[in-house]
């Protein structure tokens, strides 16, 4: 055993300032730089040609495999029309049919019959109400061209027209609503009539049934497929416990997730395009996702496919496809045949995602939102503090009663743990008098200290449970925080607007009083402040480690932690106040059951150098097995 629990104590809460460390000096640096290169990005766009057909070569079509059987992969023949330097110049450039839902606004074209205009009404960009809302899906040829296509590709050889990126579809209705699908048409001259009727439920979710005749004289052997195209590499957060970029659940592949960045660096498919291809799969998605929002084309749950993330740079600009390719669908002259898909695109509200998962069996869908390695307990804390939010009406007031249930959870475990904790402080005269019996020999010292802990019954190692079983549910908590979009712009009380973003308020322009805003290294709010008082409180209540490095640094790590917490969001260091409140509360119980005599403010002035009166007058207590006079002769 080492010297001292406070050592394995020091090694966990330094594995916890790593850790969120890591996130602070790491994180923001790299959000930054993501949003530098999206800039680039934007300003490259708008003065050249996008690659809008979201196919992952130059030509608009990837190259068949090398097998004879296998059909082409997904993708259109690009648009003609020249780009326009707009996203509203874009959805004008050709006919359109109006989407309008609970939760969607938006359009989608008749030139190419695709997904490619959503607005999400219930979100904003920002907490205020007037901004405006979320933009999802743009149309190919714009600005941030982000969207969905269905279809259909033929055989290697087959030399059939088929609807592609320019065809004209013509609508049976001028809007698509939750109550009101919309069918689409088109005859190739050749024999084949194509008809894709589009609906769409109350949230966000896309159904799409393909439908060919063939009217013509000879069989024709077709795959579907279904594509999410994201033109250029967008900003993201660059945060490591934060996914962003192509994500799907393969089958048996299950989930697989990959930056943009990673895909950029896989094998090459054929041509300019680089990627990664999975085969005979059965049930799942594949799409593209953001923080809060996704796109994801889901194929039929009971036909295999082949499922593919790809990459291709065209000029400056780096074009992004998740696709599925169906099995072959026969078509014998007089006869007719169809495929199903479905488009998600939307915001990963936990609710909805599940409730496709079970409702339209769509494989491990749930997986859409980055529930983290704490998943077992990321998701169950959520619905407790979701249900809890349905009965309070407020999730700050959630994260509090939430906070006490996890406490009343583990209530037996801490309660042991801080009465070792009392038995500790109140030997520690006699473990100081050991330590300076037996400076010059470390064994002895150790013997007699193991003796002192079993005849007191003492568990050294007890005070670490509160901080491991804390870890988990932090992370847990932060990832709720973080990931999901029901704590976007959750309200708190007074100043705290939103719990997913950090305090407001700032120590450094004395809390709005100043006229400046100092550089984001200086943000220190109320709540943080507050977090750091009752840090110090708490460790103040702690037997005080003997060895003077230890000591310092447990007397700093309250006023390290108050600046890191600066930066993280509201409601996590809202969490972790109350959290320290409450045990303060518990443990000083505890101390005071065990006989212990709480002595914080004598602490705090020893703190700084003031050693208290009373304490110079206790008589020091010899080690165990040591009489009183035994240096008289």
């Amino acid at each position: 055993m080492k010297e001292d629990n406070r050592n394995l104590l020091l090694a966990i809460t330094l594995s916890v300032v790593v850790l969120l460390g890591w996130q602070y000096f790491y994180g923001l640096p790299q959000a930054e730089k993501q949003k530098q290169i999206a800039l680039q990005n934007q300003q490259t766009q708008s003065q050249q040609a996008t690659q809008p057909s979201g196919a992952p070569t130059a030509s608009g079509t990837a190259p068949a495999p090398a097998q004879g059987s296998a059909p082409a992969q997904p993708g259109q023949a690009p648009v003609t029309a020249a780009p326009a330097a707009t996203r509203e110049a874009a959805l004008a450039a050709g006919p359109r049919i109006r989407i309008d839902t609970p939760k969607i606004a938006g359009s989608l074209s008749l030139t190419g019959a695709r997904i490619d205009d959503v607005s999400l009404k219930a979100y904003h960009e920002t907490v205020d109400p007037k901004s405006p809302i979320i933009v999802l899906l743009s149309p190919a040829g714009g600005p941030n061209a982000y969207y969905s296509d269905f279809g259909w590709v033929a055989g290697p050889g087959a030399n059939v027209a088929l609807p592609n990126a320019n065809t004209v579809w013509t609508a049976d209705s001028q809007v698509l609503t939750s109550a009101k699908p919309v069918t689409l048409t088109w005859d190739n001259g050749q024999g084949l009539t194509f008809k894709r009727t589009i609906a769409v439920d109350d949230n966000a979710m896309f159904s799409i049934r393909d439908e060919v005749e063939n009217k013509g004289t000879s069989a024709v052997s077709l795959y579907p497929y279904g594509q999410v195209v994201r033109v250029g590499k967008p900003a993201t957060l660059g945060y490591y416990v934060l996914h962003e970029g192509m994500i799907g659940s393969l089958g048996e592949q299950g989930l697989q997730e990959y930056t943009y960045d990673a895909i950029d660096k896989e094998p090459a498919l054929g041509s300019a395009a680089h990627g990664k291809v999975w085969k005979d799969v059965l049930g799942g998605f594949v799409g593209i996702t953001d923080k809060y929002w996704a796109a994801a084309a889901i194929p039929d749950q009971g036909k295999k496919y082949e499922g593919r993330y790809s990459s291709v740079q065209t000029g400056s600009v780096r074009t992004y496809q998740a696709d599925f390719l169906g099995e072959a669908v026969n078509v014998a002259p007089g006869a007719s045949a169809s495929a199903s898909s479905r488009l998600f695109a939307g915001a990963k509200e936990v609710a909805a995602i599940d409730g496709y998962e079970k409702n339209q069996g769509i494989k491990r869908f749930e997986l859409m939102i980055d529930w983290g390695w704490f998943y077992f307990i990321t998701k169950p804390m959520f619905y407790v503090m979701d249900w809890v939010y349905k009965h309070v009406g407020n999730f700050g007031i959630a994260i509090l009663v939430v906070t006490v249930l996890l406490k009343a959870l583990f209530f037996p475990l801490a309660s042991k743990s801080y009465a070792s904790m009392a038995k500790m402080k109140a030997v520690q005269p006699e473990m100081m008098a050991i330590r300076e019996r037996y400076a010059d020999d470390k064994m002895k010292q150790q013997q007699a200290l193991m003796e002192l802990y079993k005849t007191q019954k003492i568990n050294p190692l007890a005070g670490c449970w509160p901080v491991l079983v804390q870890i988990p549910v932090f992370f847990a908590l932060y990832k709720i925080l973080f990931i999901t979009i029901e704590m976007r712009h959750a309200p708190f009380y007074g100043w705290i607007k939103d719990l997913a973003a950090p305090d407001p308020t700032n120590l450094f322009n004395l809390f709005g009083l100043l006229p400046f805003t100092p550089p984001a290294m200086l943000h220190l709010g109320i709540w943080p402040i507050l977090m750091g008082i009752t840090m110090f409180v708490q460790m103040k209540m702690n037997p005080e480690p003997p060895d003077p490095v230890q000591k310092m640094m447990f007397t700093w790590m309250p006023v390290f932690f108050t600046f890191l917490l600066g930066s993280f969001p509201a409601g996590l260091v809202i969490y972790w106040t109350w959290n320290n409140l409450l045990s303060v509360t518990q443990q000083g119980f505890i101390m005071k059951k065990h006989g212990v005599k709480i002595e914080l403010w004598d602490n705090i002035k020893a703190m700084f150098g003031k050693k208290p009166a009373a304490a110079a007058a206790t008589p020091a207590v010899p080690a165990p097995g040591k009489p009183a006079n035994s240096n008289k002769k």
